[in-house]
């Protein structure tokens, strides 16, 4: 038996987002590695193994993905959404590249997902329509002084973004003072986006107008889209369409 490694991206929650080529390793894999949740969106069958861990270890969950494989297993690593977007891909490399060198001949794939800030853009309409960034709130990696030096270069080059991990639990200031900043260097009242739990029952969407945004309306199941100095609204009844048309 040949081992691999895939790493897949879930998609944002909903079962029809998760696509047909990661539905097919799902049931070739003899064991699937993973943060707790979304190893448990993994449907438990005969001859599967599955891995569980906290949400801090991500390499060591890929060098126990590369080592399983060396040992003939055929291994699927998840992530929500995209594995190439703030998720297991880049840990996966990362131990490829520190690790022994047998890892750099082992067979690996990432196969894309449907990340969150894409299903939140085509839930609101097309506010990524045009130049956008994606930006990780979190400072669990790196310094909060680099986040923000990265939140006032995307204003400044006028970028929509996409703003992940946008408050936690134990450091619910950082939003604040993301908050802060882009009120500070945007200085009009550009729409926001606050996607909760998109494509799953929790769903919640709402268009904000920055200078009306408070810190409480996004969680860590919160992807937060802020638009370009150039993103209209389009009022109607029920929830607006919100886009950024492609014209410079």
């Amino acid at each position: 038996m040949t081992g691999r490694v895939v790493v897949a991206g879930l998609g944002p929650g909903a079962e029809a987002l998760v696509t047909p080529e990661v539905r097919a390793a799902l049931d070739e894999a003899s064991d699937v590695i993973g943060y707790i949740p979304y190893v448990a969106r993994v449907a438990d069958r005969p001859g599967l193994v599955k891995h569980a861990s906290d949400n801090r270890v991500e390499l060591d969950r890929a060098r126990h993905a590369l080592e399983l494989a060396g040992q003939g297993r055929r291994v699927v690593v998840v992530s929500s959404g995209d594995p190439g977007v703030f998720a297991m891909a880049s840990a996966l490399f990362e131990a490829v590249e520190a690790g022994p060198p047998a890892w750099r001949d082992q067979r690996i794939e990432v196969l894309p997902g449907i990340t969150a800030m894409l299903a939140a853009a085509a839930r609101a309409g097309a506010p990524l329509g045009h130049d956008f960034c994606a930006i990780n709130l979190s400072d669990n990696l790196k310094p909060w002084a680099l986040i923000e030096k990265r939140l006032r270069l995307a204003v400044e080059a006028d970028f929509a973004m996409a703003l992940y991990n946008p408050r936690s639990k134990a450091r619910p200031e950082g939003f604040v003072r993301a908050l802060d900043l882009l009120r500070e260097a945007c200085k009009d009242a550009r729409p926001v986006i606050f996607a909760r739990a998109v494509s799953t029952s929790e769903e919640t969407l709402r268009v904000v107008p920055l200078p009306e945004c408070r810190p409480e309306m996004a969680d860590m199941r919160t992807v937060v889209l802020v638009g370009s100095s150039r993103t209209r609204v389009i009022a109607r009844e029920g929830a607006p369409y919100v886009f950024t048309p492609r014209s410079a």
